[in-house]
């Protein structure tokens, strides 16, 4: 199994204790989502983050249904947490959440570790595209929520 890493980065005007209660509210997942994959939390709200708490999601990628659930497997605030895929469409996936003090704001870092099915042109030509795509969609959209003070 080849495992791939995808990794960004955006710095807010906030502090890590202020921006941390934010990630840590699985609902605001949603708002942070591109709409092109229709996401919806299936767990109900609200949902307690530590360790082993699992979330039910439903989306679409690429026009496909996907299940997908995530177990919180590192819960410490409000410096970093880790989920991990339990279901769904990857063969592995870790995400770990970093929040770090830095220049007066918190420097939010997201780093995937993932592992694709069906082999290197799905990763090359599909998933790493996607994720480039979502993760540039977040950081447009946190900036828009957080990024004033």
């Amino acid at each position: 199994m080849r495992i791939h890493s995808f990794h960004s980065e955006l710095w807010l005007p906030r502090k890590p204790s202020e921006v941390f209660p934010f990630f840590a509210d699985a609902a605001n997942l949603q708002r942070i989502t591109p709409p092109w994959l229709r996401f919806e939390m299936v767990t109900r709200e609200p949902v307690e983050m530590r360790v082993g708490t699992l979330i039910d999601y439903r989306l679409r990628i690429r026009g496909f249904p996907i299940r997908w659930r995530s177990e919180v497997t590192v819960w410490d605030p409000p410096h970093r947490f880790v989920d991990e895929q339990r279901r769904g469409p990857y063969r592995l996936w870790v995400h770990e959440h970093t929040f770090e003090a830095r220049t007066g704001g918190t420097l939010v870092g997201d780093t995937v570790s993932y592992a694709v099915r069906f082999g290197i042109l799905v990763q090359k030509f599909l998933v790493a595209p996607d994720l480039q795509r979502i993760f540039d969609y977040r950081k447009r959209r946190i900036e828009e929520l957080l990024g004033r003070q």
